[in-house]
């Protein structure tokens, strides 16, 4: 299980949707996953916020939901 303390040097990456305007933005950390086996995704207007941490399945099926609404 990963904690937010884990969470404090992680590397975040935007959203290549996220567009230029930078205003609705989803996070996540790559590097994370490859040495916790979990995705966390944050909102980019909050980086001291929550981040929620997704079994790596279920973040694919996030990205291919979001993928077919636009």
């Amino acid at each position: 299980m990963s904690s937010s303390r884990d969470l404090v040097s992680a590397r975040w990456v935007r959203s290549s949707y996220s567009g230029t305007g930078g205003n609705n933005c989803v996070e996540w950390a790559p590097a994370h996953v490859t040495a916790s086996g979990v995705v966390p995704v944050r909102d980019s207007k909050n980086p001291d916020g929550p981040a929620l941490v997704l079994d790596p399945h279920a973040w694919a099926d996030f990205v291919a939901h979001a993928a077919d609404q636009v």
